[in-house]
């Protein structure tokens, strides 16, 4: 594996990504951000950006409400909710805190943890105050940003965040109940359990990991890379479904799949782990990749957010010093291309805006 100077590719222009980071996090917490129906100590993600205020006549009565931020249709009970894009903007909102003390700024830092907490919140109460859903790839989602963002709280104050240590062992006791030995391993989908699947087993491998959890974790790993690898294109397949013949596989390839599975094998360490990290970021730069562009972006309000995760995890790889320094560097090259391309973006639903800001702070953080 080589970076783009050996692959004869042009470099990638020269930016500041730490600033545009920051821009595209100011940018989500000004335009979809707000307290859940005008609640203290809450905040949550609009699904949608507002219109523009010069596109609605002054006159009107949409214009009148827009002045006084109405609330959004994503807070109402019966209206369209998307738990996990909420689980990915906290995770952003860690990613900033996280930078911020790198850049020995206490005081950004303990503002962002104090975002993240009210994210929770808001997540816990628009969910019927109570974490478990019916996905458990959601809830595996959300296990990830809790936890990091108890480990940011004990980093920056030496206390837990409360709130995000209960949601954390809340959601891993459901995961732990998705698991069970039809085809071999494996945790389910949803509730439904009649599908086994790379969104959630790749999240949930990488959350047992990360909490210690290192037995599991391995099972969940090896589960994927016995059930779900690609040898052909060195990618993990999406999932299987449970059938009279044994196993149907959806053999559909989404760039997102690979990040959490990148993740897991990095957090894990074991020997082949890494052996397999290796060779899964190479295929990646082989099948995922548009010289000069970066990554590949999925279409879609869901697709929106996959690439995003993607270059999060590949930023642990381009830090990670148990790799090969080329490996290193190409993981940092599509990071770097793919930020390059986002860069001047503005979106207008919520799930593209994370991944911008995901995809900056994944530049800024290598």
């Amino acid at each position: 594996m080589t970076g783009a100077a050996a692959r004869n590719e042009p470099p990638a222009p020269t930016h500041n990504w730490a600033a545009l980071a920051a821009e595209a996090g100011s940018d989500v917490n000004t335009r979809f951000g707000h307290r859940l129906i005008g609640l203290p100590g809450t905040w949550i993600g609009s699904l949608q950006a507002p219109p523009p205020s010069g596109s609605l006549s002054t006159g009107s009565a949409t214009a009148a409400l827009a002045k006084k931020r109405p609330l959004p249709w994503t807070e109402m009970p019966w209206s369209e909710w998307h738990y996990w894009w909420q689980s990915h903007y906290l995770d952003a909102i860690v990613d900033a805190g996280n930078h911020a003390l790198t850049q020995e700024d206490a005081a950004g830092a303990r503002r962002e943890l104090r975002l993240g907490k009210a994210l929770l919140r808001g997540i816990l109460i628009r969910n019927f105050c109570r974490f478990p859903n019916h996905y458990y790839d959601d809830m595996a989602w959300l296990a990830l940003a809790a936890t990091r963002l108890n480990e940011l709280s004990l980093h920056l104050t030496s206390k837990p965040a409360t709130l995000a240590r209960s949601a954390a062992r809340t959601l891993t006791k459901q995961l732990h109940k998705a698991h069970d030995p039809v085809l071999g391993g494996g945790l389910y989908w949803s509730r439904k359990r009649d599908y086994k699947n790379t969104p959630v087993n790749g999240p949930a491998a990488a959350h047992f990991a990360r909490i210690g959890e290192h037995q599991i974790a391995g099972a969940v790993a090896d589960w994927l890379r016995s059930e779900l690898f690609d040898a052909e294109t060195g990618l993990y397949q999406d999932g299987i479904h449970p059938s009279i013949t044994g196993r149907d596989v959806e053999a559909t390839i989404y760039t997102y799949n690979q990040g959490p599975i990148l993740g897991a094998l990095l957090k894990l360490g074991r020997p082949q782990d890494l052996i397999d990290a290796e060779t899964l970021i190479d295929a990646i730069s082989r099948h995922l990749h548009t010289p000069g562009q970066g990554l590949r972006l999925e279409p879609g309000g869901d697709g929106s957010l996959f690439t995003g995760i993607l270059a999060r995890y590949l930023a642990l790889a381009a830090q990670e010093d148990r790799l090969p320094a080329q490996t290193r560097a190409t993981a940092s090259d599509l990071i770097v291309q793919t930020a390059a391309t986002v860069a001047d973006q503005r979106p207008e639903i919520l799930s593209a805006a994370i991944q911008r800001w995901t995809i900056l702070s994944a530049a800024a953080a290598i």
